[in-house]
């Protein structure tokens, strides 16, 4: 009988094994980053780092921390996996000639006028419905400044029949989100102005808009009918790329809040500032794309060796900016569910310092391993921003959804599994931790909140619920801000 039990003791164990294989969650590889036998590993937790792709010195000062000490430890070493998620791809544009930090869009300069006011219209307003309504009083056209200009008169349109004005106007030159107008010229009947190419205008206080600078022109009147526009008569004039106006496309909302109907009833005259920094600017753009291309090759040569040195980067098929930080999030959300088993997963950045002694303890103590689970600092309410980094063109609503501070939040693996599996389809918004909100809204998670604080910029707090700490960004309860050059060593 005993021997009859060592025989088959090997071939219970093999049973066992097969059907702890088994059950294990199965996967489609989905990059690079594999297994060739097919088995990946487990980990209580899975931390993805949010990271740029020229942030060496701040992935090394985690290796030299936090990420170091469970390395080195004996038991957290097994319990926890850390990836660093970068770009595959830095954007080809310079900074210099982008439209701004934070996307990867060309800066587009075509044949600016320099050294004399911009006058004449040449861009055709495709469709009339669209500019002008006949039961409005107040018309608003948005635009935003990518090279510095002078402002110098304000307009204001006369109808194509009749050159006279038939009713008093007001325009404004407003920024947005401000009550304020920064100037302002007034029209009536008998004081019109001067006419210039079909437009009566009036001189104004000069004003630089600076680069970045986000405006409204609004046209007021008591009749309406002084802001009817023929559309044959309407053309819009950006000085060769110097001023982006807003699109009325369906789909994108106005960028300001309710200052009237999107149109067009006048227009005004402006110079461009520094046009001789402006040319220099443009003829140094061949030699200063080459340099960037040449810098481009560099970079991935040194990604490429950092990876293979420390087998830590996840390279998500993105080009690596601030707007594609939510597709950049949800690309790894895909990687993680086909190349590791986990329970929860942990999202950082990679300015933040993450106590795990503390995180583990958390969870072993209040049993956090359940499904359908978000453990954060969630800010609820948070208003929609319509300009500045934060700008949000496409969410409707005056608010977003509850969300979690991006420095640091726990999220269960079916919801991770949800979203890799609707990567495809899920909107990617202006940030990643709203668009997380967002997304996270049409499933309804059980969310455990970190502290009854919303998150903001504070002072250093005692007992940050979520350990984690940051050198700059969300602020809060969770985040002490400190350097990663200066987080504390535990090894």
């Amino acid at each position: 009988m005993r021997r009859l039990a060592l025989v088959l003791l090997p071939c219970a164990v093999a049973v066992l094994v097969h059907l702890w294989f088994a059950h294990r969650r199965s996967y489609t590889p989905l990059d690079d980053d594999t297994f060739t036998d097919g088995v990946v590993p487990f980990y209580d937790v899975l931390v993805g780092v949010l990271s740029a792709r020229h942030h060496q010195e701040l992935r090394q000062a985690i290796r030299d921390t936090w990420l170091g000490y469970l390395r080195h430890h004996p038991h957290f070493q097994h319990r926890v996996g850390v990836k660093f998620i970068v770009g595959k791809h830095g954007c080809p544009i310079p900074e210099e000639d982008r439209e701004d930090p934070y996307s990867c869009s060309l800066f587009n300069i075509t044949e600016p006028v320099i050294g004399q006011d911009v006058e004449k219209e040449m861009v055709m307003v495709s469709d009339p419905a669209i500019l002008v309504s006949s039961d409005v009083s107040t018309v608003a056209l948005d635009f935003k400044v990518l090279h510095p200009v002078v402002i110098t008169r304000l307009g204001v349109f006369p109808r194509c029949t009749q050159p006279e004005l038939q009713s008093n106007v007001t325009v404004k030159l407003l920024q947005l989100d401000q009550e304020e107008s920064v100037i302002t010229a007034r029209f009536s009947t008998i004081n019109t102005g001067t006419l210039m190419n079909g437009i009566w205008y009036k001189p104004v206080e000069q004003f630089i808009l600076p680069k970045g600078f986000e405006g409204t022109l609004v046209w007021e009147s008591s009749d309406s009918d002084g802001l009817t526009v023929n559309s044959s008569c309407v053309q819009l004039n950006d000085g060769g790329g110097v001023l982006k106006f807003s699109s009325i496309a369906e789909g994108i909302l106005p960028h300001r809040s309710a200052l009237g109907f999107p149109g067009l009833a006048g227009g005004f005259t402006f110079t461009i500032y520094d046009g001789d920094n402006l040319s220099e600017l443009l003829r140094g753009r061949p030699a200063r794309m080459a340099r960037h291309a040449s810098g481009l090759r560099q970079e991935d040569a040194a990604l490429q060796q950092e990876s293979l040195r420390h087998s830590d980067l996840v390279f998500v098929d993105v080009v690596d900016t601030y707007r594609n930080v939510p597709s950049k999030l949800l690309q790894f959300y895909k990687w993680s569910v086909g190349n590791a088993d986990f329970n929860l997963l942990l999202k950082t950045d990679d300015d933040c310092y993450i106590d795990m002694d503390s995180v583990l303890m958390k969870i072993d103590q209040k049993g956090l391993k359940r499904s359908h689970f978000w453990w954060g600092n969630f800010r609820q309410s948070w208003a929609v921003d319509r300009i500045g980094k934060w700008q949000e063109l496409e969410y409707a609503s005056p608010a977003y959804p509850a969300f979690a501070c991006g420095s640091g939040y726990v999220v269960s693996h079916d919801l991770v599994q949800w979203l890799a599996s609707n990567a495809e389809s899920l909107k990617a918004y202006q940030g990643e931790d709203v668009s997380m909100g967002i997304w996270m809204a049409a499933v309804g998670p059980q969310k455990y909140q970190n502290v009854p604080h919303c998150c903001q910029s504070s002072p250093p707090h005692p007992h940050p619920s979520i350990h984690v700490w940051c050198s700059q960004g969300e602020g809060g309860e969770n985040n002490l801000f400190m350097t990663p050059g200066k987080q504390k060593q535990h090894f």
